[in-house]
């Protein structure tokens, strides 16, 4: 039986990564996606490999006036939605001393402000019994240099579960969050590294790892399908971390 049979779901940033797999996995559960990228070729490409049962949007997490506009766009293929996964994002990374004013701004404006806009816009076309997920990180768990800005914004989002939940409580939606740790995803390519430094610092990391592997983004889409679903129906307001136990490490 498909758990999201009749459903509609929406996925910021879902034409890669986790959010990619996510679609994928709503669909086979007969779910109708809709996913958003900040381009016209990123998203038409994501379509052609998700088929009939996705529609997408081009939409970009870190611009506001996008995020005003994007009930309007959904509501031109559904007036309700059943679930909503912000998972829209990526990550730089900068030491204290040579993080600038922009490198902030670009973190906060598309996870932060991103996220809370993204959910004040929906959540008048959210269904009762409908669920909301966030997208946080390990990281927020511990200190990692140069981690300090994009933790802090994850941080924030960490904090958005618990008051979005509380407020959410009256209009039966079920506010959660994922957890991600290490996954394969294009997170490095905004970094500014190149191949070869993405290529050693992924290398560096996996020794780290008790499973001594990187996440799969099935990994995620599994967790958040579930969190979404009946069969997490008094789930409210919690986090779940996939992160192959790193954290029990630190």
């Amino acid at each position: 039986m498909q758990k999201f049979k009749n459903k509609v779901a929406l996925i910021t940033g879902g034409t890669s990564g986790m959010g990619f797999a996510t679609a994928q996995e709503f669909i086979k559960e007969g779910a109708t996606v809709i996913i958003t990228g900040r381009s016209k070729e990123t998203v038409d490409k994501a379509l052609s490999n998700l088929g009939s049962n996705a529609i997408g949007l081009v939409s970009n997490a870190g611009k506001l006036s996008d995020i005003l506009d994007l009930q309007a766009q959904v509501k031109i293929h559904t007036d309700k939605l059943d679930v909503l996964f912000v998972n829209a994002g990526y990550g730089k990374f900068a030491s204290i001393e040579t993080a600038d004013e922009a490198h902030f701004d670009e973190l906060f404006s598309v996870l932060v402000k991103g996220t809370f806009f993204t959910v004040q816009q929906m959540l008048p076309i959210m269904n009762a019994g409908s669920s909301i997920i966030l997208n946080t990180s390990f990281v927020t768990g511990f200190g990692i240099e140069n981690f300090s800005i994009y933790s802090a914004a994850k941080s924030a989002v960490q904090s958005f579960i618990k008051t979005f939940s509380s407020e959410c409580t009256v209009k039966k939606i079920r506010v959660n969050g994922i957890s991600p740790g290490y996954i394969k995803t294009n997170i490095f390519n905004n970094t500014g590294l190149a191949p070869d430094q993405i290529e050693g610092a992924v290398a560096g990391i996996i020794p780290t790892l008790p499973f001594k592997r990187f996440g799969e983004p099935s990994e995620i889409a599994k967790t958040v399908a579930f969190l979404a679903s009946e069969d997490a129906s008094y789930i409210h307001g919690i986090e779940i971390l996939v992160d192959g136990g790193l954290s029990n490490t630190k």
